[in-house]
């Protein structure tokens, strides 16, 4: 293959990313791709994702740019850890070969060298311990990052609405949340005990509609949930949702949420800041499931991993200041942040 072909499939940026492995078993129907972003704050984590794509560029490219996104994720959440994402691509529905498919996966992930792989969309724990069985070290098997995460948003939340000049504060402030799923759900439930005023939307209506009559609240179309009047719209389901079409159709005064890859691209954010929303960028908020693996992979008790949780909404509170002090994107000063602490970390591997 020509470097013109690679650039082709991965992106014309594809070297900006440190190790791009391609994994394929014939036998067994094995495509996949590991994307390491970053590696020099320790190994690259980052979640397996078992999904349907397009073409195989789509997934390479997906997977480059979710490695990234958790690269920043860990480097902000002050994590020893490196970023990476993998895709594995879902080209059958025959299960009768999972295990094996991800046994044989576990081994290109083992000699990886850098990898710790995590559950993602498509992925649960079962497939981490065929993952585990074929080689692949993986940080923490048991663990369901889900609460974890949702946690983190809500610390994220509550220190977004505390910081902006115009929310008084969590009771009775409109919320929308976009996907009611383990994490949504749990945040829901949160809000609500905290006297939020909640509109809840769904892919899968009948859920929606659920836990809104148990927690007396709304739902709305997911088609019409970005867009619905509200103080805070929370994302937890769709990623690349708001581009620059979306903007001038949102009304609301504060995004943030649980869902990965939120932005069409970076420059959404100004957009945002243009019309007046604040954006905390979504590695920010959703970093609980990464200080779980973490916390637990050291050991940790379960109060230091509440208090690490907390840190996600001191993190927020200062990111928040810091971009009001500026007259920066959120998104362009978390960005610096990360880059600061990579750089940090490569010139002391290089003094070593």
């Amino acid at each position: 293959m020509t470097i013109t072909e690679i650039e082709e499939i991965a992106g014309a940026d594809v070297w900006a990313t440190e190790q791009l492995v391609l994994c394929s078993d014939e036998r067994l129907g094995l495509r996949a791709v590991i994307a390491i972003d970053d590696s020099a704050l320790g190994p690259a984590l980052g979640g397996v994702r078992y999904a349907s794509y397009p073409t195989a560029g789509a997934g390479v490219l997906e997977a480059r740019r979710l490695a990234r996104a958790m690269t920043l994720k860990n480097a902000c959440a002050e994590l020893p850890y490196g970023g990476a994402k993998s895709v594995i691509f879902r080209d059958s529905d025959d299960e009768s070969q999972r295990a094996d498919l991800m046994m044989r996966f576990g081994e290109f992930v083992a000699r990886a060298g850098c990898y710790l792989p995590g559950v993602d969309m498509g992925t649960g724990t079962e497939d981490l311990r065929w993952m585990q069985a074929g080689g692949a070290d993986v940080p923490s098997v048991e663990v369901n990052p889900s609460p974890s995460t949702a946690i983190g948003v809500l610390h994220a939340i509550r220190a977004a609405v505390r910081v902006h000049p115009d929310l008084p504060g969590l009771q009775g402030t409109c919320m929308v949340i976009h996907g009611v799923g383990q994490v949504g759900s749990a945040l829901a439930r949160a809000l609500a005990d905290a006297g939020a005023e909640l509109i809840l939307s769904d892919v899968d209506g009948d859920r929606a509609r659920v836990l809104a009559s148990e927690l007396g609240a709304s739902t709305v179309a997911p088609e019409l949930a970005v867009t619905a009047p509200a103080d805070v719209f929370i994302p937890c389901a769709t990623a690349r949702l708001i581009g620059h079409d979306v903007v001038n159709a949102l009304n609301c005064r504060l995004i943030v949420g649980a869902a990965n890859d939120l932005l069409v691209d970076d420059s959404v954010a100004g957009s945002l800041a243009d019309a007046g929303i604040v954006y905390v960028p979504d590695f920010i908020a959703n970093a609980g499931g990464v200080v779980d693996i973490d916390v637990r992979r050291r050991r940790g008790t379960e109060a230091q991993l509440a208090e690490a949780l907390s840190a996600i909404g001191d993190r927020t509170a200062v990111l928040l200041e810091e971009s009001l002090r500026r007259g920066e994107t959120p998104l362009r000063c978390a960005q610096r942040l990360a880059q600061t602490r990579i750089s940090a970390a490569r010139r002391e591997g290089i003094a070593r």
